[in-house]
C-alpha cells in the first residue's frame, strides 16, 4: 500500500482507545520539514495558520494562495499531507477536486458553515456527495461540523444537531467528521453516533492530551492555528530577548 491516500486513509483506522493519529498543522514548509523530521506519519494544514502565514485575517485568504500555500507544503515533504479548504471557496464540486489533487493533498477540511453562518445540512451534505463521486478515493474527506462556534448558543441539545449532521455527511460519503470545539464531554456519544472515525480539537501540550481525547472516542486530533500561534509568540520572546531592557 504506497498509494499516500490510501496509507493516509488506513492511518485513522484501527486505533487503540488512547492512541489517536496526531497530525500537526504546518503553516509553511520549514513548519511542514519540522514536523516530518520529528517523525509524524502525515500532516494536515490549518487555514488559519497559512492565512497567518499569508498575511490574511482568518477566512480572507484568496483560494489561489491557499493552494499555492498547500502546494508548496507537499512539496517540502514526503509524508501525506491534507489540506484545510474552508468551505471550498465557492468552487464546484470538480473544480475543488481538481484543485486539491493539482497542490498534491490526499485529503481536505470542508466546514458547515459560511461567513460564520451553518449551511443547511441537506445542501451540505448534498455537496459533500458531490465531491466525494468526483474523488472516488483519491481524497480523504473530513467533513467539519461546526454546531459548536456558529450554532445557536442558546440550544440546550447541540449535541443533539451535531450528531444528525455527522451522520448526513458520513451518508454523503465523508471519510471522517470533525465537530470543531466539541466538549469533550461531548465526544464518547459522538463517536458512538457515527460510523466514521472523529476528529477532534486538541491543545499543544504533550502527548497526554491527545490520549485522552483518544480515550473519549477521537480516532485523530488536529490543532486548528493553536501551533502557529504558539510559533509566533516564541519570535515574539526572541524579539523582546533581542531587544534587550
Amino acid at each position: 500500500m504506497n498509494d499516500p491516500v490510501s496509507v493516509f486513509r488506513a492511518l485513522h483506522h484501527g486505533r487503540a482507545p488512547g492512541d489517536p493519529l496526531v497530525l500537526p498543522g504546518p503553516w509553511d514548509a520549514a513548519a511542514a520539514r519540522a514536523f516530518e523530521d520529528a517523525g509524524f506519519p502525515a500532516l494536515a494544514t490549518p487555514s488559519a495558520g497559512i492565512a497567518a502565514a499569508l498575511g490574511h485575517a482568518d477566512g480572507r485568504t484568496p483560494a489561489a494562495e491557499m493552494f499555492a500555500a498547500v502546494a508548496r507544503i507537499v512539496r517540502s515533504v514526503s509524508v501525506p499531507v491534507s489540506a484545510d479548504v474552508e468551505d471550498g471557496y465557492g468552487l464546484a464540486p470538480e473544480e475543488l477536486v481538481d484543485r486539491l489533487l493539482e497542490a498534491g493533498a490526499v485529503g481536505c477540511n470542508l466546514e458547515d458553515s459560511t461567513g460564520g453562518v451553518l449551511v443547511d445540512p441537506l445542501l451540505h451534505a448534498e455537496r459533500l456527495a458531490g465531491v466525494r463521486a468526483a474523488a472516488g478515493d483519491r481524497l480523504f474527506v473530513n467533513a467539519r461540523v461546526d454546531t459548536y462556534i456558529h450554532g445557536d448558543r442558546g440550544a440546550t441539545d447541540a449535541i443533539t444537531e451535531t450528531v444528525e449532521r455527522a451522520r448526513l455527511y458520513a451518508e454523503a460519503g465523508a471519510d471522517c467528521v470533525y465537530p470543531i470545539m466539541a466538549p469533550e464531554a461531548a465526544l464518547p456519544r459522538l463517536a458512538a453516533s457515527v460510523p466514521v472515525p472523529l476528529n477532534a480539537l486538541g491543545t499543544p501540550d504533550g502527548t497526554a492530551s491527545a490520549r485522552r481525547l483518544g480515550g473519549l472516542g477521537a480516532s485523530r486530533v488536529t490543532f486548528g492555528p493553536r501551533l502557529q500561534q504558539r510559533a509566533t509568540d516564541a519570535v515574539r520572546d526572541l524579539a523582546a530577548r533581542l531587544l534587550g531592557p
